[in-house]
C-alpha cells in the first residue's frame, strides 16, 4: 500500500469508546517490548507516529490511527507488562477482549513474537483466544536482524514448533532493514479484500 497520509485519532478505554467503525481495521498485538509500536512506525514510514519506550508496558489503551483515511491500525496493549500497576494489568483482558470480539470492522490480528524469545504462556493463551473466535491472524516475527541467518531459521522452526502454526504462515521482520515489510503489507492488504 502506498501511505499518503497517517494520523493519530483516539485512545480508547473499552470497545464503547472506540471510534465510528466506519473503515475496516486491524490490530497489532503482542507481549511487551516485542516492538510493536516500531513496527507500525515502519510500515507507515513515520518514525514518531507511535510512541516507542524501553520500558514495557507503556500503551494502555486501544489507540487508533488512521492510514489513507480509509482503514485504522489498531495498537493494542502489550500484554504480560509486568511493570503496570496491577489494576491497569486487570482492566487488560475485558478491554482488549472486548475490542477484538466486539468489533464489527476488524479485519485481523497482527500477532507479533520476539525471534529471541520462546512464546510465553501469554503468547500460547492470546493464540488459542485469537484461533476460538475465529479471527483471522497474521503471525509475524520480530526482531530478526538481532540474529545470524543460521539462527534465524532455527528460531523460525521452534517458534512454529510452540505454537502449533506451520513455519510457513510466520512473516520474519526487521525495523533496521525492513525485511519483511512488502511481505506484511500483502498479507495485510488480502485481509482487507472484501471476500477476505
Amino acid at each position: 500500500m502506498n501511505v499518503q497520509s497517517v494520523s493519530f485519532v483516539t485512545s480508547a478505554p473499552s470497545l464503547a469508546s472506540c471510534p465510528p467503525a466506519g473503515w475496516p481495521e486491524v490490530a497489532f498485538a503482542g507481549r511487551s517490548n516485542v516492538g510493536k509500536s516500531s513496527l507500525i512506525n515502519c510500515l507507515v514510514n513515520r518514525k514518531g507516529l507511535v510512541r516507542t519506550s524501553s520500558t514495557p508496558g507503556r500503551t494502555q489503551l486501544l489507540n487508533f490511527f488512521t492510514i489513507n483515511e480509509q482503514l485504522y491500525f489498531v495498537d493494542l496493549p502489550g500484554y504480560g507488562f509486568a511493570r503496570a500497576p496491577r489494576a491497569v494489568r486487570e482492566l487488560w483482558q475485558p478491554m482488549v477482549h472486548g475490542y477484538l470480539k466486539g468489533r464489527s470492522s476488524l479485519r485481523a490480528v497482527v500477532w507479533l513474537l520476539d525471534v529471541r524469545r520462546d512464546p510465553s504462556p501469554e503468547d500460547l493463551q492470546f493464540l488459542d483466544w485469537l484461533e476460538e473466535s475465529e479471527i483471522p491472524t497474521i503471525p509475524v516475527v520480530t526482531k530478526v536482524d538481532k540474529v545470524s541467518r543460521n539462527e534465524l531459521a532455527r528460531r523460525m522452526v521452534k517458534i512454529a514448533n510452540s505454537t502449533g502454526l506451520s513455519a510457513e504462515l510466520f512473516t520474519p521482520f526487521s525495523v533496521l532493514n525492513k525485511q519483511g515489510y512488502a511481505e506484511l503489507w500483502e498479507l495485510i492488504s488480502l485481509a482487507l479484500e472484501p471476500e477476505a
